[in-house]
């Protein structure tokens, strides 16, 4: 299940998240966001119960963009404990993408 995030509730949904989170910092009109949409939602399948993925749409949501200082998107901020310990930028391939993850929770 992927979780929707806006300015109000993401100190609650991403910043004292029990599990570890991944943050899809996206927009509508972005291509190559577009084309990780369906990566990021199987992930949180394959990784429910592990990590709680979360989507952020920046044009909607300023506050994030500049506190965490993203320039480009597709942004994806893994956050542990409220800390971000990993920041990648861009699209991938899906298998590259679930490494990644398995990096971040191992």
């Amino acid at each position: 299940m992927v979780v929707k995030v806006t300015e109000d509730t993401f100190e609650q949904e991403v910043l004292k998240s029990d599990l570890p989170v991944l943050l899809d910092c996206y927009a509508d009109w972005c291509g190559p966001c577009k084309m990780m949409s369906p990566v990021v939602d199987k992930m949180a399948e394959v990784f429910a119960g592990k990590l709680k993925v979360c989507k952020l749409n920046v044009d909607e949501d300023g506050g994030a963009v500049m506190e965490y200082r993203i320039m480009s998107i597709p942004n994806f901020l893994f956050f542990k404990n409220g800390e971000v310990v990993k920041n990648v930028v861009g699209g991938m391939a899906p298998a590259a993408f679930q490494k990644t993850i398995e990096e971040v929770l191992a």
